[in-house]
């Protein structure tokens, strides 16, 4: 699977970045319930700040916002929202060599996601700096 449909299916939810239990399981080649079962298994590895369980509010939200395209989608189950470190995590629950490769592919778009975010966020600094300098009517150097 290439980095940028990995890069599109991460969203940002409760301002975390995160990537959905039925994307990670088309990346890993497995049913979404062999992945939330190899999960439910191991939940201890799986604290808060990596996995989180979506709810209605939000499984509406993303369906008001296009992200995906009904409730039905979902299954009938509430999804698992896993951030960087719970997809680096999986990797230890789904042990094929196919969940190992895709696990570098994942990190890899999560730290795309980092420095562009981080380019915007300079790029908006300089941009509103020469704003506030022309307001001021100062000087740019």
């Amino acid at each position: 699977m290439e980095l940028e449909h990995i890069k599109n299916s991460i969203l940002d939810i409760r301002g975390k970045k995160v990537m959905l239990d039925m994307n990670l399981a088309k990346v890993y080649e497995v049913e979404t319930r062999v992945l939330k079962q190899a999960v439910r298994r191991n939940i201890d590895r799986f604290p808060s700040d990596f996995m989180f369980q979506l709810t209605e509010i939000e499984m509406h939200h993303l369906v008001s916002q296009n992200v995906i395209p009904t409730l039905n989608h979902f299954g009938g189950a509430k999804p698992f929202a896993f951030t960087e470190q719970g997809v680096a995590m999986l990797s230890s629950v789904l042990k094929s060599k196919k969940a190992i490769h895709m696990n570098i592919s994942i990190m890899r778009a999560f730290v795309l996601m980092r420095q562009w975010a981080h380019y915007i966020h300079r790029r908006l600094r300089y941009a509103c700096h020469g704003i506030l300098l022309s307001l001021l009517d100062f000087p740019a150097n």
